[in-house]
């Protein structure tokens, strides 16, 4: 993916943080040009899963850029058709139902909203607890939505958390690579 440049969101699911920043780093590897951006919830909000400033610090080192994190400044991404993808990861209940609903009220929103814009691929990695609840309505429209793929996803926890549906974000760098090439992977696992 050398020469490609490559938007990296993340939102709230802070829980996943650390396995997305050690795809974000092979993801870096392959030698694409990452540009990150973090929602207003992920940039400031600190968790028993780590500080906020721990976080960003680590994003910047790997990819080399500040962190994308108001809509002022994620508006210029569709006019200076900035990215030849972008990868949502995590991607929260929450900001599946703004892209589902067509909602534009944050960097990541607004950075989906200009990718798909300029007809270029949004690589979803869906976390949410609620994925076979209220959340699977958005999953089942966003399927359907030209230029926008899935990272595989399923249940993290089928007894404990019936409803919640994570990602494998181990195949991060893979789906948007296929995405690139217009294929869509496997999007369920079993």
């Amino acid at each position: 993916m050398k020469d490609k440049k490559i938007g990296f969101a993340m939102t709230g699911s802070f829980c996943t943080f650390r396995r997305v920043i050690d795809e974000l780093r092979i993801l870096a590897e392959t030698g694409a040009t990452i540009l990150p951006i973090m929602s207003p919830i992920a940039y400031e909000t600190d968790t028993r899963f780590g500080k906020a400033q721990d976080f960003i610090n680590e994003i910047k080192a790997i990819t080399g850029h500040d962190i994308i994190h108001t809509i002022v400044d994620a508006e210029p991404i569709g006019p200076k058709n900035l990215f030849d993808a972008l990868v949502i990861a995590p991607c929260t209940g929450n900001t599946l139902a703004k892209l589902a609903g067509g909602i534009t009220d944050t960097s990541v929103t607004m950075a989906a909203k200009a990718t798909l814009r300029n007809q270029k691929p949004v690589i979803v990695a869906v976390s949410t607890n609620d994925g076979l609840g209220g959340s699977g309505k958005n999953i089942g429209h966003l399927l359907n939505v030209q230029n926008l793929y899935f990272v595989p996803y399923g249940q993290d926890d089928p007894v404990h958390k019936t409803n919640s549906l994570v990602a494998d974000m181990s195949q991060i760098t893979e789906t948007v690579h296929d995405a690139l090439m217009g294929t869509q992977r496997q999007p369920v696992i079993f």
